[in-house]
């Protein structure tokens, strides 16, 4: 995968949320669409901002994996950011937040559990 896209409502805050809380990193390639936006590196992958409506929370989401699940929400929740417990599945754990816009985000880590 390349890059996942969301709709934000105001892309200054949402491009703060994800660089100063999940750590992405703006680029300073993103050409002029005719519409506010952003593009952040992601770890290899890319989080484009696209500033229109939001849709509805119906569940759809993108997954970022994490090394360790309990150290990351303790991170966020430290920084004042609701993270769900985290629950396994499988052998896998995974915890969910929202950015300030209701775009849901999963945390995942690999093979957390015996």
């Amino acid at each position: 995968m390349h890059h996942v896209s969301v709709n934000v409502t105001d892309v200054e805050a949402s491009t703060r949320f994800y660089t100063d809380v999940l750590g992405f990193v703006l680029r300073n390639d993103r050409p002029d669409f005719g519409f506010g936006g952003a593009w952040l590196d992601a770890g290899g992958q890319q989080l484009h901002l696209i500033e229109a409506p939001v849709p509805s929370n119906l569940g759809q989401h993108f997954a970022m994996q994490v090394e360790d699940m309990h150290a990351t929400v303790a991170e966020l929740r430290d920084g004042g950011i609701k993270v769900s417990d985290p629950v396994p599945v499988g052998p896998n754990l995974q915890a969910f937040l929202v950015d300030p816009d209701g775009n849901g985000i999963e945390l995942h880590q690999v093979d957390a559990l015996p």
